[in-house]
């Protein structure tokens, strides 16, 4: 194992000289003081143990266990078993050179049943893990949300179809504060609402897996026509409630800010039309617009009000004073950019009435037969670093200049096992991805974005939702056929040497 350790080494070594030859230098020192870097994770995807220290079942663990849900059919009972070996994985943190680790809590670790009694064990394994990044100088940035609703309530009242769910929410989130916001400075209290709003209760193919597409052939249950919207309201509300309570009886003692972590594709018109331009712009409302209008301005983009009519949920006068102004921070997970057309007299989009359909536009990463960048593995992760300036720039512009964490940025190579472990540890793409994206990062600070930090997705290889094992996103590649050993790939030695300090 040792000549074989030493062997990979060799090879990432040589590899990584020959790529700095390649591309021009960025570095740490090319961002101002206090800029953070950090990797991202998600409890379902990296913590299995589902079973384990009273933790209930979520949504996911069911939606996973549904034959055909998951491309290579796997779950995420074991996923990359970080509840067992968070140590070990703080110290690949603390050598590559983080500041901070980007994790959720399972709500159902917690509250098993979504409600009702703490479960302890849940918070003393928060505890430990918030605790041992301390202690390694890296700063807990927690995400309270991240998809794994208890399953309770999804059977209880239909979780986010519910207004009930604004309660229990803001009870789970406050237990957090008081159990960990001594430490805990930085909270997120949702996770790409856009997603979960969208890809399962409009499309159907992320857990709960509802939709009405073919009159329920393809889900058992749904209408893509009104759940997505009444899911985002209720996520808003309950984003606001939780803001509320934090600012009136924590921030004042603890001193830590809450943000939400949304989902940013950055589109381009595909010509220079005005009907494409105009089409570009609405397919940004129905996505970004749709959450953080209402944050910054009281209200859904006004696209959203004429298009989708009586269907989109209204706040009353109290509700909207609540919503409005209850970001500290702005969490952007931003991989891609697509071209955007109109499409707005689709007759059967007019017929279906989803959101998809009701943003009257078409967005793709080609044009034709051309391609916006180069592919990643992901059918949908196209590289596109300029996106990343232009995306800065239009929330500086549209938001009034907040200030942003880059949450979420990465590529994908696919899980080839056809190919040995040497050859899975050459992601050069993934170097070039980093370079390219923290590059036009730097230069939209230079415009004058008022960005904070910048977190990588992700640490390890994961288990990656309805794609399962099939995706490797990692910094560090994860040997699922040996005990789940990992290994740095010559993205890790890149990173290493980009966030080295100067002496």
């Amino acid at each position: 194992m040792a000549l074989r350790r030493g062997n990979i080494l060799i090879l990432q070594v040589m590899a990584l000289f020959q790529i700095q030859i390649c591309m021009s230098e960025i570095k740490r020192t090319d961002f101002p003081n206090g800029f953070i870097f950090g990797t991202a994770s998600s409890a379902f995807q990296y913590e299995g143990a589902v079973k384990e220290d009273g933790r209930g079942p979520s949504v996911w663990d069911t939606f996973s266990h549904t034959f055909g849900k998951i491309t290579d059919f796997s779950n995420a009972d074991v996923a990359v078993d970080q509840y067992h070996r968070y140590e070990e994985d703080i110290q690949l943190m603390k050598d590559l050179g983080t500041d901070a680790y980007r994790f959720s809590i399972s709500w159902s670790r917690i509250f098993p049943n979504g409600s009702g009694e703490i479960n302890q064990a849940g918070i003393d394994h928060y505890n430990k893990l918030i605790n041992a990044l301390l202690a390694k100088g890296i700063e807990p940035y927690v995400t309270l949300y991240h998809w794994d609703l208890p399953q309770a309530l999804e059977d209880k009242y239909t979780g986010w179809l519910s207004t009930e769910i604004i309660k229990d929410f803001a009870t789970y989130a406050e237990t957090c504060f008081q159990k960990f916001g001594d430490r805990v400075k930085h909270w997120i209290t949702f996770n790409e609402p856009h997603t979960f709003a969208t890809q399962g209760y409009d499309v159907g193919l992320q857990a709960p897996g509802r939709c009405s597409i073919l009159l329920h052939l393809f889900c058992r249950a749904g209408n893509s026509a009104t759940e997505p919207y009444i899911v985002a309201h209720n996520v808003l509300r309950s984003h606001a409630a939780v803001a509320d309570i934090y600012r009136k009886k924590y921030k004042n003692t603890q001193g830590g800010s809450l943000g939400i972590a949304f989902d940013v594709i950055w589109f381009e018109p595909e010509t220079n039309t005005q009907k494409d331009i105009e089409a570009a712009q609405r397919a940004q409302d129905f996505q970004l617009g749709w959450f953080l209008d209402p944050l910054m301005f009281g209200d859904y983009p006004s696209s959203m009000r004429s298009r989708v009519g009586s269907r989109l949920p209204k706040f009353s006068q109290s509700e909207a004073a609540l919503v409005k102004g209850s970001l500290d921070f702005v969490g952007i997970n931003h991989y891609t950019t697509f071209y955007a057309r109109d499409n707005s007299t689709n007759l059967i989009g007019t017929l279906l009435h989803d959101s998809i359909a009701d943003s009257g536009t078409i967005t793709l990463p080609f044009n034709g037969t051309k391609t916006i960048g180069e592919k990643a593995n992901s059918i949908w992760l196209y590289i596109v670093p300029q996106g990343m300036r232009s995306l800065m720039n239009y929330i500086k512009q549209k938001y009034g200049n907040p200030p942003v964490f880059i949450t979420e940025n990465g590529m994908d190579d696919p899980n080839n096992p056809f190919i040995s472990i040497k050859e899975a540890l050459k992601d050069e793409k993934r170097i070039r991805y980093h370079n390219g994206y923290l590059s036009s990062l730097l230069a939209s600070m230079k415009d004058g974005c008022n960005v904070k930090g910048y977190f990588v997705w992700s640490l390890l290889d994961n288990w990656e939702w309805a794609a399962g094992y099939s995706s490797r996103f990692g910094l560090y590649f994860v040997d699922y056929k040996d005990n789940l050993k990992r290994y740095p790939k010559q993205s890790v030695e890149w990173f290493k040497n980009f966030l080295k300090p100067t002496k």
